[in-house]
């Protein structure tokens, strides 16, 4: 696996919203660093944070790989989704460290934006080690 093969991988699985695809791309001992402070290491942990993306409706993932070797690489992902519930708007805002949007009860749920940056290394054709770095905000 590569870089380029690693985030089609990626892509699909957030876009169709299933952990096992996710889970696919990594070895069974493998760490993914969703921030710089916080690692799902093995399978159960990665398809129990992966499982948050179902929470998302209409998703749209891109990227561009930035570098490339034939063990690790580094891509620019961008991200858009629709939140599909109250819940995961509490955990995206909550996640952020900044006050709610202003909403007013009743309110539609915001179509949300990510961008970021993953760095990936490879093992054995699979991910042994990926970090993510990324912020996120309401739609303009």
């Amino acid at each position: 696996m590569n870089i380029e093969q690693f985030m089609k991988g990626y892509k699909a699985a957030w876009e169709n919203k299933d952990e096992s695809m996710f889970c696919a791309l990594f070895a069974d001992d493998a760490e993914y660093h969703n921030t710089p402070f916080a690692v799902q290491r093995g399978h159960d942990q990665l398809a129990e944070y992966w499982r948050r993306v179902k929470l998302q409706e209409d998703v749209q993932v891109d990227f561009e790989v930035l570098a490339s070797t034939p063990t690790s690489g580094i891509a620019h992902w961008h991200v858009t989704y629709q939140v599909a519930s109250e819940e995961l708007f509490q955990i995206w805002a909550k996640s952020t460290g900044t006050n709610l949007v202003a909403r007013k009860p009743g309110d539609p749920l915001p179509r949300m934006v990510l961008d970021g940056i993953l760095q990936a290394r490879f093992e054995d054709g699979l991910c042994k080690e990926c970090h993510i770095w990324w912020h996120s905000m309401p739609a303009p």
